[in-house]
């Protein structure tokens, strides 16, 4: 479930009758407060069924005259269904959106604009949400869906190999020469132990390139700009991995879950991943780890993955659609809900609220807010999402197989860019 973090589906046309967005400002076409809503969502199914039902219940406890329909799709089939229902004027009155599909729709006038919804609702305090989760949310100031999860990625550590080398453990003031330094000395090919594992992939040069101090796109969006120095010091961190601390892309051919098999079985010392990784590793007899937040260069930047929850523009049930989002964003019952069912984690803005997360294991576990710290998100470019991430990767696995140079890499990787977006 949670390899769908790595792919963005790519986008077609989202409405084929939308309008501009500010028809879509005051409250949609229509504003009725109670009724029977819709909801679509791809992160319940199959895992979280029953803790999403509990939760709806719980929202029609309290918001009697209030029903919610709730329809699920798998990642890789929601899109093509969302963008369909939208396409043919019956789209869901809230539905679930990642944040690099989340401007597609918004800008596209998808999206409802929520805030007259939360200036008239007199129980609702911005403040209970994390600020940057709600800011990454808005277009041109305005608010078009209500963030609800976020995930990050920190450096997992294999403590009995650091030990077994005579090694301190990773620190959060570590950098890249740290790393790359504790990663020699921990491999020993020989044995099939590997120091270190980062996916050369978009994902990783986005973040490795913030770390640099680097940008991805000119300031006004009109431009790939990741083919400078900095960005040539980002790919050449990645590109140096595979074959010397890592095993090479040839080597791990696109197997799924390599990565996480090879640490489970106490084969990797070091590994960038996610924190959805925490409860199958917890799982694992045998294995002794941590988490620190991840070397940086000239700077930390981590990546954060966030999913929210919008409105319909067509919705005729604004006000209950934005009671609905608002209770999937930071309510009570869905905050502890997610947090005991590791259902990935809420975006509020309450320390109090994960100290029954914080008390589980692994021991540093506050490492997940400290990446919080220094927010690296997805550059974004529209429609044309999911082919641009697939170019950098591409590009990317040539530089790492000897096909081409670092450089001739990134610079037709951004020429292409360039190109997709002044389509």
């Amino acid at each position: 479930m949670r390899a769908r973090r790595r792919t963005v589906i790519a986008l077609m046309a989202v409405m084929a009758t939308a309008g501009a967005l500010s028809a879509c400002d005051s409250g949609g076409s229509g504003d009725s407060a109670t009724g029977t809503i819709t909801y679509f969502t791809f992160s319940a199914a199959p895992d979280h069924l029953k803790d999403l039902d509990a939760i709806r219940a719980a929202f029609e406890a309290e918001n009697p005259g209030i029903k919610v329909e709730v329809r699920t799709a798998a990642y890789a089939d929601y899109f093509t269904a969302l963008q369909t229902q939208i396409a043919g004027n019956n789209a869901p009155d809230t539905f679930e959106l990642n944040y690099e599909n989340f401007f597609t729709y918004a800008r596209n006038g998808a999206l409802l604009a929520l805030d007259d919804l939360a200036k008239a609702d007199s129980g609702y305090d911005a403040g209970r949400i994390y600020p940057k989760a709600l800011a990454a949310f808005q277009v041109d100031g305005k608010q078009y869906a209500l963030p609800s999860t976020f995930s990050d990625v920190v450096l997992i550590y294999n403590k009995k190999l650091f030990d077994a080398a005579g090694l301190a453990y990773p620190s959060a003031s570590w950098t890249w020469a740290d790393e790359r330094a504790a990663a020699e000395k921990l491999t020993d090919k020989a044995a099939g132990i590997y120091g270190d594992y980062q996916p050369v992939s978009f994902y990783e040069f986005y973040k490795a390139l913030a770390q640099s101090g680097g940008s991805f796109l000119s300031a006004d969006g009109k431009k790939a700009t990741f083919n400078d120095a900095k960005g040539l010091q980002a790919a050449q961190w990645l590109i140096g991995k595979p074959g010397t601390v890592m095993p090479t892309v040839a080597e791990i051919g696109g197997k799924a879950d390599f990565d996480t098999a090879l640490f489970k079985s106490g084969k990797l010392a070091m590994w960038h991943n996610g924190i959805w990784q925490l409860a199958t590793l917890n799982d694992t007899a045998g294995l002794d780890y941590d988490i620190v937040v991840e070397p940086g260069n000239t700077q930390k930047a981590n990546a954060v993955f966030m999913n929210a929850t919008a409105v319909s523009a067509g919705t005729k049930k604004g006000t209950a659609a934005w009671k609905w989002a608002l209770y999937l964003s930071s309510s009570k019952k869905t905050v502890e809900t997610r947090l005991a069912s590791s259902w990935e984690l809420p975006a509020v803005n309450d320390s109090a609220a994960f100290d029954s997360y914080l008390k589980l294991p692994p021991a540093n576990r506050q490492a997940v807010f400290g990446a919080l710290e220094a927010i690296a998100l997805p550059p974004v470019i529209g429609d044309q999402q999911a082919q641009m991430q697939d170019i950098v990767t591409a590009e990317l696995e040539k530089a790492a197989n000897g096909q081409k140079s670092v450089q001739q890499a990134l610079d037709d990787a951004a020429a292409a860019v360039t190109a997709l977006i002044s389509k």
